[in-house]
């Protein structure tokens, strides 16, 4: 009973953290990344980051830092990418923390950017690694849509890949998306501008399917009982906190009260 109380109240928590986010959505950054996989990697390297996009959340104003880019900023050609990546990689992360130092007190929300293989501390660590300045965007201001999700749903709200399974569950539009199999392809094939347009998709991706789970309107595989706790406790739980609940509960004990004293009046009537 009580780890279903404790569903209800990590589902409670997280409608509010995104409502909160997209109270205040002029202040919050969608961000993701495409990177070199993190899979097989016998020499022990850290992935490198081909390119991070960031979307405002009220706006949907985006803004890319890519590799491809900076190439061409540099009046570099595709093919002479491969040959100066560690160089473009370096001034890529340079100009994405540029623009972090200047959003630490905005909210990010990401999709599973959590740790060292794939997260904000692998993004500082190539930084580091090739001999840039990083900053780091305080824990309390970074915000996992996939977790919450999971908070909000229950863990089997959707199947594995779940972010694929959602978009295809809502009939959001792929176009330009590149699952994790077909990203380390198109790495390997230097397709970098498809790399750059997945990245800003899935930005919007994110936004799109965050609005959905915050209004209400977000397709899962999910029942009703499931999401409430799956416990009568749990549900009763729900129902005393519900608005509409609580409401007919004071009409309902309004009622009641009237049905007791209409004898007495009908009394005073009658004399």
């Amino acid at each position: 009973m009580g780890q279903k109380l404790n569903h209800l109240r990590r589902r409670k928590e997280a409608r509010k953290e995104l409502s909160d986010l997209f109270a205040n959505g002029k202040s919050v950054v969608v961000v993701h990344y495409s990177c070199e996989s993190f899979y097989d990697r016998q020499d022990g390297s850290s992935p490198r980051v081909t390119c991070i996009a960031v979307r405002n959340l009220a706006s949907g104003q985006t803004k890319s830092f890519s590799i491809h880019q900076i190439a061409e900023k540099g009046r570099k050609k595709l093919a002479d990418i491969a040959a100066n990546f560690d160089d473009l990689e370096k001034r890529m992360l340079k100009e994405f923390f540029e623009y972090a130092k200047t959003h630490l007190r905005s909210q990010w929300l990401h999709w599973n950017m959590r740790d060292n293989n794939f997260g904000f501390a692998a993004l500082e660590h190539r930084a580091q690694a090739l001999g840039t300045t990083s900053v780091e965007i305080p824990e309390e201001n970074r915000h996992d849509l996939a977790r919450m999700l999971i908070a909000m749903y229950g863990v089997g709200y959707i199947g594995h890949p779940r972010l694929e399974k959602l978009i295809e569950k809502n009939m959001i539009a792929a176009r330009d998306f590149l699952v994790g199999a077909d990203e380390a392809k198109a790495f390997e094939n230097w397709e970098y501008v498809k790399l750059h347009q997945s990245t800003l998709r899935k930005v919007d991706v994110l936004a799109n399917i965050a609005e959905r789970a915050e209004n209400g309107g977000l397709k899962t595989n999910a029942t009703w009982w499931e999401i409430h706790g799956g416990t009568l406790g749990a549900v009763l739980e729900w129902l005393r906190e519900h608005w509409l609940v609580s409401a007919i509960s004071v009409v309902g004990t309004v009622a009641a009260a009237v049905y007791k004293v209409l004898p007495w009046f009908a009394s005073v009537g009658g004399t």
